[in-house]
Parts: structure tokens; sequence; C-alpha cells
């Protein structure tokens, strides 16, 4: 149970911090758009990713080193495009407020394919899940499969929270203004953080 909650607290500790993923989860969240789907990318994800830093994965990247530059210019890459349409949205004057009768849903698959782009192509998460829980969960042995359960709980728990606690700000994104300033805000993270995928190191 240590290990567990161990593995629960830093796991959640880690998955905070604001990125390009959690960003977008809220976004969908307040618009109520495949809501679960996305939550369950996510986490899944997260877990998978998280199972691979516990059986000794990390080591595999570390062998392979010109996989750490192609995830980071990929994903810089992918965050500046995104990034772009974002803040577009931001300066069109035409936005519309949040209606649930009149708002029509987004394509499923194009959303999914995206939120797995924003998981997949951040070297971040791969720094967070694959190398520090990875390694961290070493120092629990032979208890490390606990603290993997923790960690990969913290994801199913947060992003649930995330994503369906995003829909009290509902009333506050019925004005055209706050989603504006809502891609604004989305479009700045993008960009800080291509930047520092690029410029980081």
């Amino acid at each position: 149970m240590q290990a567990f909650i161990s593995g629960f607290l830093l796991s959640f500790g880690l998955i905070m911090a604001i990125g390009s993923q959690n960003a977008f989860v809220l976004r969908q969240g307040i618009r109520g758009q495949h809501v679960l789907p996305l939550v369950l990318t996510c986490a899944i994800s997260d877990a998978l990713l998280i199972t691979a830093g516990v059986v000794g994965f990390a080591q595999i990247i570390a062998m392979v080193p010109w996989l750490d530059q192609a995830m980071r210019y990929s994903g810089a890459l992918f965050l500046l495009i995104y990034g772009a349409i974002s803040m577009r949205s931001a300066f069109r004057g035409q936005a519309e407020g949040l209606n649930p009768v009149d708002q029509a849903d987004s394509p499923l698959w194009p959303t999914i394919l995206t939120c797995l782009a924003l998981t997949w192509l951040n070297p971040h998460v791969y720094l967070d899940t694959v190398v520090l829980l990875g390694t961290v969960s070493s120092q629990y042995d032979p208890m490390a499969w606990s603290f993997g359960m923790g960690a990969a709980s913290a994801s199913f728990v947060f992003f649930f929270s995330l994503g369906y606690g995003a829909q009290i700000l509902r009333p506050v994104f019925a004005k055209p203004t706050s989603w504006r300033v809502l891609d604004g805000l989305v479009a700045l993270i993008m960009w800080s953080i291509a930047a520092g995928l690029l410029f980081g190191r």
C-alpha cells in the first residue's frame, strides 16, 4: 500500500502541470465533446508508458539516442501548428459562444488522433512516465508493480476529473470572448512547450 500511495502521489503531481495534453482535454471537456473517449485515451496511454517504465523500457530509450531527437522535433512541429490554429481561432471575430443545442460535434477520430499526437509526440511524457516513474519504481522492488498501479491510477483519477469537471465552466464559456481567451492561452501553452523542446537544451 505504501508503494501504491507513493506512485499515486508522484504521478498525480507530475500530471497536474499545465501542458498541451491537459489544455486539449480541458477545452473538449468544456465543449462536452467526446469526453469519455478522450480521458480514456489519455489515461490508458499513461498507463502503457508507466508499465514500460516499470519493466525497464527506459534502458531501451537510452540505447537509441536518435529517438529522443526525432520525438523532440516532431513534437515541436506539431505543437507549433496546433498553436497557430488555436491563435487563429482566438482572433476570429465570428467566434460563437457555447450553445449545447446548436453546437455541432467535432468528428471523433480526428479528435482522438489529435489527443494521441499531443500525448505520444511529447518527449516530456516519456521523461515523466517511462524514465522518472520507471526509475523510482525500482526503489520499491519487489513491489514495483504496486508503485506502477498507483501511478497509473492517478492518471485515471486526474483525467476523468479534468474532463468532466471542466463542464462546470460551461456557463462561463457561453460568451464568445471566453472562448477567444481560452484559445489564446492554449496557443501560448503550445508555443511555449514547442520552444522548450527546440531550445531547452
